[in-house]
């Protein structure tokens, strides 16, 4: 089976947008709970900083 150009690009249009649809946008309440729920340690520089601008400075 051959699968076109369009048919590809349209593909993966849908697979990136399933993925990012699962994560809850950074700075939403409920971002602030999942990362209140994981593991400090396992936090990144980015995501402490964008959780004290958006959880606890806001």
């Amino acid at each position: 089976m051959k699968i076109t150009k369009p048919t590809s690009a349209i593909l993966a249009s849908v697979f990136f947008l399933a993925l990012t649809a699962c994560a809850p946008e950074v700075g939403s309440d409920q971002w602030c709970t999942d990362m209140k729920e994981k593991a400090k340690a396992d936090w990144t520089t980015n995501q402490a900083a964008d959780f004290a601008k958006h959880c606890i400075f806001k």
